[in-house]
């Protein structure tokens, strides 16, 4: 729903004023984000950088990857193989969804707990912003967090043969409760949703 600007501000009493200003505080953790945000794209370029490198035969790139991506093989590597695609492909898509959720925090977290944006009309205005609220900004968030669990797992299973069976096992029990987690926010807010109507 959106809030009316144009209805003048009252003044608060010093108390009141006081707790109120101290929604501020957040606003270094917010830039701390971006600044976290910044470490995540540096990190993407630099495994591009080697996954394209790798590709045109550089042999200190391709080993950086499989370091960083803790593939083995029975036989050394020399070249790019598919499963190491995957995982370089899989593991850049990571840090996309982890970045968008970041932006969902900083965004909807600052919109909704900071101050106003006033970003109506902006042609670059995110469509959910125009919604959000904190029961709203729960269910992206566990939504987001479901979909970075589900890259982590298919990573796993691509490179099952490096991993014992007891962290195969258990990174599916934690995949599954991100899951359930996530459709109990989505019902409980539907729930207050379908109460908040029936009461009005």
């Amino acid at each position: 729903m959106m809030r009316d600007s144009s209805k003048p501000t009252r003044k608060l009493k010093p108390i009141p004023g006081l707790i109120f200003a101290s929604r501020w505080l957040q606003l270094p953790l917010y830039l701390g984000l971006i600044l976290a945000q910044g470490v995540y794209v540096y990190h993407f370029w630099i495994e591009l950088l080697h996954l394209l490198e790798a590709a045109f035969g550089n042999q200190a790139a391709l080993q950086a990857l499989v370091t960083s991506m803790g593939y083995q093989s029975d036989t050394p590597l020399t070249a790019l193989n598919e499963t190491l695609i995957m995982l370089v492909v899989l593991a850049l898509i990571d840090v996309v969804m982890i970045s968008n959720l970041l932006i969902m925090v900083i965004v909807g977290g600052y919109e909704t707990f900071v101050s106003r944006m006033h970003l109506e009309g902006h042609a670059d205005q995110p469509e959910w912003l125009d919604h959000v609220n904190a029961s709203v900004l729960k269910v992206k968030l566990g939504t987001a967090i479901i979909g970075i669990s589900s890259i982590h797992l298919l990573k796993t299973f691509i490179n099952a043969a490096n991993y014992e069976p007891k962290v195969l096992m258990w990174q599916t029990i934690i995949h599954v409760t991100f899951l359930l987690s996530a459709l109990a926010i989505a019902y409980t807010d539907k729930i207050l949703n379908s109460t908040n109507k029936a009461s009005h």
